[in-house]
Parts: C-alpha cells; sequence; structure tokens
C-alpha cells in the first residue's frame, strides 16, 4: 500500500476507544491502522491521561497493533522500544522544567482563584504531579461557567492554559500541548505536517486539529461542537459515526478523497 500518509495522531478517549461500544476499538479500525503501520506509517496515540491510566486503557482493549509513540498528559512523549515505551527524556525532561518554572510563579496566587470557584461552584479542585491546578466539573455546563470564570485570572499570565477535555480540566504551559507535541513527534518519525494526520474530538485536542500540524483533519460525530466547526472551517472531514468507527471513516477519506 502506498500513501503519502506517514504518521497518525489520535486521541484516544471518544475518538479511538469508546466506554460504550463493543468492541471499544473496532476490529476493522485495527486492521486499517496495521496495514498502514506495515506501509511505513507510524501511529500515535495522543491523549489528556496519564501513562498509567492509558496503559489499563490499552490492556483492556487488547489491541492488535501497537502504537509507535505515546503523547500523556497532552505534552510527555513516550517511544515504543523492544516492547517497552520508553520517555523522550530530552523533550520531557525540557517540559517538566518550563512546566515547574511557571507554577513556581503562579502557585502562591491559585488560592485567590479557588476560593472565588469554591464561592460560586461545587466542583472538585485539587492538585496532581503535572499541575497544581486540576479540576473536576459536575458537568458542562458548570465546567464552562468556570472556564469563564478563570479568563480574568489567565489574563495576568501570557505562558498559562486552562486545558479542559469534558467536565476535566488543568492549568499547563501554553508552549506544550497536544500540537506541540505533536510536531515533535513527527520531527522523531521525519516527516512534516503534509504527511501527517490528526483527529480528536474535544477542547485539549484543537492544538493538533491545526492546518499547520496536520494535512488531514479529523472528528467524528460525537466530538462537541466547537470541534465539529474547527475542523470544518480548516476543510477537514466530520464523519456522521461516532468514536472508531468515525475514526476509520475520516481514515478512508484521508486515503481516497472519498469515504
Amino acid at each position: 500500500m502506498t500513501t503519502s500518509l506517514k504518521l497518525l495522531s489520535t486521541d484516544f478517549d471518544g475518538t479511538l476507544h469508546s466506554d460504550y461500544e463493543l468492541p471499544a476499538v473496532p476490529e476493522e479500525l485495527q486492521e486499517r491502522i496495521g496495514i498502514l503501520q506495515a506501509s511505513g506509517t507510524a501511529w500515535c496515540i495522543n491523549t489528556g491521561r496519564d501513562l498509567t491510566g492509558l496503559m489499563e486503557g490499552l490492556a483492556r482493549v487488547q489491541l492488535s497493533v501497537q502504537p509507535d509513540y505515546l503523547v500523556t498528559v497532552e505534552r510527555e512523549i513516550h517511544i515504543h522500544q523492544d516492547h517497552e515505551y520508553v520517555p523522550h527524556r530530552k523533550w520531557n525532561d525540557r517540559c517538566a522544567a518550563v512546566q515547574e518554572e511557571l507554577f513556581d510563579r503562579v502557585r502562591s496566587h491559585l488560592p485567590e482563584l479557588v476560593a472565588q470557584i469554591n464561592e460560586q461552584f461545587d466542583a472538585e479542585i485539587y492538585e496532581d504531579a503535572y499541575s497544581p491546578f486540576c479540576l473536576i466539573a459536575r458537568d458542562n455546563d458548570q465546567c464552562d461557567a468556570i472556564q469563564a470564570k478563570t479568563e480574568g485570572f489567565l489574563a495576568d499570565w501570557d505562558d498559562l492554559d486552562f486545558v479542559r477535555n469534558d467536565i476535566y480540566a488543568r492549568l499547563s504551559h501554553t508552549a506544550y500541548n497536544k500540537g506541540s507535541a505533536l510536531e515533535e513527534v513527527a520531527r522523531l518519525a521525519g516527516v512534516d505536517h503534509t504527511q501527517t494526520l490528526a483527529a480528536g474530538d474535544h477542547l485539549n485536542d484543537l492544538s493538533m486539529l491545526d492546518p499547520s500540524r496536520a494535512r488531514w483533519l479529523i472528528t467524528q460525530h460525537n466530538a462537541i461542537q466547537q470541534v465539529k466547526t474547527h475542523v470544518q472551517n480548516h476543510g477537514g472531514f466530520v464523519s456522521e459515526h461516532p468514536c472508531g468507527k468515525g475514526l476509520l471513516q475520516g481514515i478512508e477519506w484521508a486515503l481516497t478523497g472519498t469515504a
């Protein structure tokens, strides 16, 4: 199989994988990815999950194919070598250093933001290894309102971003996201954006669903409207199918120009 598609970057939850369908990843999609890999196309799962959460998800699915690269927590890169995923140390260490420098500057200002949110909402706010401000909202409407509430706070920090997927969010450095990680994966794979496909369904995918980072942009029926509109406005493909079935349809569109 000859194709100009040399790098496939897929979100995991809601794009590749579904908790509501059996199998969670369609067998036809696994077969298509396997054929692409055999022809020299690299595959990257680009997710907001941490490495442990992603590996647990992959183990449950029991894929017949294995990604060549993983991007976890929207920024850390891992490379498949000798049946394991090895951290891309240079990138990950630089990312961690830049993030920590930013968080050192921001951390003392966070209690005021947290207090303002707690006064109006009943969301769960906590700190983890990846961010001093993580959030789980009650529902998407509440998360919308909290995101709007943080805009004033973010205005004082040019390098701070509110990274969101559904009801989950964290503060992160603007330079490290799914899009910049995809650029680095492309560099490692020896390809450029004209040979890259990106697929995602939520707000944290927008940074990789960009024509400067991928020639083919794909989203599915289950994606939020903002992502569908963004993909349509940039000449991408919006499938009428959800999750993995929609991803497969999008890959066929990229390979053949039709779906």
